[in-house]
């Protein structure tokens, strides 16, 4: 994880500290978040405070980590999220039909956030887990994402790597386009190595973008069945689309 650029607002700091938390795979020492945030160790410690006396984060052995009220948000969540609702039996019937992984993924900021993922009955090991993040870079879900993401968001995106080393693997504006035109967007290796993925994306009313509904096999399975495997992923997330779009 890198340092934030610029320095958040006084009122945003609690906020940036529970985010990091949220993404971090593991507990995380203060050092590691001061460096993840660019927060004084001063500033950050006030934060952590706070966050430890609501009960969002609990330490442990000089370490930090989501507390117990991070379980009760995710509950909450999952018992009046629409968009997890109105997938998950597409979602379940894709899994039959494909019997490949399926995962439901949002743009969050830089990030694409797994909101609910339907387990292959064949094993796949893949970055993408129900509660997960990846950064918002590589493979068929960000590439989906990018690209349907409002023009303003998207190029928010994109300029925030302007001053990086050159990175093939990174999208750009006409490989997005294209993305937009043929309706989803596939990867292999981008983000697992020996993964396979396809994702289409999922629209709300006046056809804002909800997320994406992304399938994932091993390559060995995946790239054989490619075509097959994208028509049955646009296809689910065109139908979970049209119940969006009347909510």
């Amino acid at each position: 994880m890198s340092a934030i650029a610029l320095a958040p607002a006084a009122q945003d700091r609690v906020l940036l500290v529970l985010a990091t938390l949220a993404q971090w795979n593991g507990p995380v020492t203060a050092q590691q978040l001061a460096d993840a945030t660019g927060m004084p160790r001063s500033s950050l410690y006030r934060q952590l405070a706070r966050l430890k006396h609501w009960g969002f984060v609990q330490e442990e052995d000089g370490s930090y980590a989501p507390g117990p009220m991070g379980l009760q948000l995710a509950q909450g969540f999952d018992a009046t999220s629409s968009l997890v609702h109105m997938a998950r039996m597409d979602m379940q019937r894709l899994v039959h039909q494909s019997h490949e992984s399926v995962g439901l993924i949002v743009a969050v900021n830089d990030r694409a956030i797994c909101l609910d993922m339907l387990e292959s009955p064949q094993a796949l090991r893949c970055s993408f887990v129900k509660g997960r993040s990846v950064p918002l870079r590589r493979g068929a879900t960000a590439k989906c994402l990018l690209a349907h993401l409002p023009p303003a968001r998207r190029d928010a995106v994109l300029d925030a790597w302007r001053d990086e080393p050159a990175d093939p693997a990174l999208p750009d504006r006409a490989s997005l386009a294209a993305i937009r035109a043929a309706g989803y967007a596939c990867s292999q290796d981008e983000v697992d190595e020996g993964v396979w993925g396809a994702s289409a994306p999922l629209f709300g009313p006046g056809q804002r973008l909800a997320g994406c509904m992304t399938l994932m096999a091993p390559t060995a399975r995946g790239l054989p069945r490619a075509e097959e495997l994208t028509q049955m992923v646009v296809v689910a997330a065109a139908r979970v689309s049209r119940l969006l779009s009347l909510t």
